[in-house]
């Protein structure tokens, strides 16, 4: 084993800085280019949006050395689980996919399990795999770039191989990509969230805030249109804090201005902070016909206190100053939300505030949850006498508020005709197809033709459902 360091504390994590980041460029060492030949990958990938992008990447880097992808992971001769540490249940899932791999690894000693992303950064997390499970190759969030000489190594020595670095990490460009689509992709711009979050494990499990360079995206995405991409989904723990760690007077909002003259059609990018929703970013909302009219900004709570002791850095007046000067600016913006119930010792009036939020903010939809303890935050040292009754209970008035909002969120578009970014085929009924709209709206209409996959079509809406609209094609 080697190069395993423990995830820092909360003060070890606040004072460290980005001095040392560099950025790196990929290049395959000939040592490994047939290490792979002959051989079948499988990915489980958890978690966010930024998981399925390090996947693809991945996925990039073992086809470059020989592997090819496998249809299922029964026929897979190196497993890898991208994980999750977010919330307790994603662990859990973890553990039962690794309990059912144990029974391959015995009736295939050659099989390879690596278990990488997230979960490996927690040291209680990577102590219980090296102890509990026949796992091969242990690796963190910052490590993608050393795949092959970890590969390498668990078939040279046959023992377990781990490799978990508590510091930031690089910068890695060049990379090369196995995208899931050939007409939507990943760009990550930044990695690691400088927020600290009293409840949330990812500055520890992804480090500090680091951009990368303007022109590295802007250059991505012009090949990307090149290949005939049509949206990009631009990516970071907080992803329009984008550029306030280089020093440079160069942010989110100049950045989405210089990606809407690359030619890309759609841009969307995810996951925001209310504190960094600047004017400008608003503005090229409103002014870049790429940028789609749809943001998903995370309130968590609607209940100043609970909002102060969550560390969030704004006030429910903040927040709805924002939503109300974004929506003077783009009228017919769809905004939606992630929002934790049962935060140590919320109270009843607390969680309503977060109710009201919710009717003023006119949510079309919501990521709900109960609160999710994380061993190494804060909020893990917390008095907590909420029942779990009452916690659960909560979440489902949330959630009927929250759908109320998902269907009146698609009620609005009734009669109207949508332009929708065909993704395949439906799983809604036979002869339909689907795909998501410039509001992020997912919409099934009437059609067989397989050859519109990738295309940007009209459809008119005839129908409102709770989670999705139907419509008719049209000219």
């Amino acid at each position: 084993m080697k190069n395993v360091k423990a995830m820092p504390s909360l003060k070890e994590a606040k004072l460290r800085r980005n001095l040392d980041i560099e950025t790196i460029h990929y290049k395959m060492n000939n040592k490994y280019q047939n290490l792979g030949k002959g051989k079948l990958y499988y990915i489980y990938t958890y978690g966010c949006q930024g998981n399925e992008a390090d996947s693809e990447v991945m996925a990039g880097i073992l086809e470059e050395i020989g592997y090819k992808l496998a249809d299922n992971p029964l026929d897979a001769d190196l497993v890898l689980l991208n994980t999750c540490a977010i919330r307790e249940n994603a662990e859990q899932r973890i553990w039962g996919v690794l309990g059912q791999l144990k029974g391959r690894k015995r009736d295939n000693p050659d099989l390879l399990v690596g278990i990488c992303g997230c979960m490996p950064q927690e040291e209680s997390a990577t102590e219980k795999i090296i102890n509990s499970y026949d796992v091969d190759i242990i690796f963190g969030t910052h490590n993608r770039d050393h795949l092959p000489d970890l590969i390498y190594e668990a078939y040279m020595t046959k023992a377990k191989v781990v490799e978990v670095l508590s510091n930031e990490g690089n910068i890695l460009e060049d990379a090369p990509k196995h995208r899931a689509s050939t007409h939507k992709a990943w760009v990550n711009i930044m990695y690691g969230c400088d927020e600290f979050c009293t409840y949330c494990i990812v500055p520890y499990t992804r480090g500090r805030e680091r951009s990368r360079s303007k022109d590295a995206i802007i250059e991505e995405v012009k090949d990307l249109v090149a290949h005939g991409y049509k949206e990009v989904t631009l990516l970071g723990q907080n992803v329009n804090a984008y550029g306030k760690d280089l020093g440079l007077d160069y942010t989110f909002g100049d950045l989405l201005y210089d990606l809407d003259k690359t030619g890309i059609e759609r841009i969307r990018y995810t996951t925001s902070h209310p504190r960094d929703l600047d004017l400008k970013t608003m503005e090229a909302m409103r002014d870049c016909k790429s940028v789609m009219p749809h943001l998903h900004l995370p309130v968590q709570s609607g209940d100043n206190d609970i909002l102060k002791i969550m560390n969030r850095k704004y006030t429910h007046e903040v927040y709805m100053e924002k939503i109300n000067k974004l929506r003077e600016l783009v009228p017919d913006i769809s905004i939606t939300t992630d929002i934790i119930v049962g935060f140590p010792n919320e109270t009843e009036e607390q969680f309503l505030h977060t109710l009201d939020l919710c009717h003023e903010a006119g949510f079309e939809g919501a990521f709900t949850f109960i609160y999710s303890k994380r061993e190494g935050t804060p909020a893990a040292r917390m008095i907590d006498n909420t029942p779990e009754e009452e916690k659960k209970e909560r979440l489902n008035r949330l959630i009927e508020v929250t759908n109320e909002g998902y269907l009146k969120g698609h009620e609005r578009f009734l009669g109207r005709v949508v332009k929708v970014l065909v993704d395949g085929e439906s799983k809604n009924g036979e002869g339909m197809m689907c795909g998501y709209s410039e509001h992020n709206k997912l919409t099934h209409f009437k059609s067989t033709d397989t050859s519109l996959v990738g295309k940007i079509v009209n459809v008119k809406v005839t129908e409102a459902k709770t989670w999705f609209m139907i419509g008719e094609l049209c000219e």
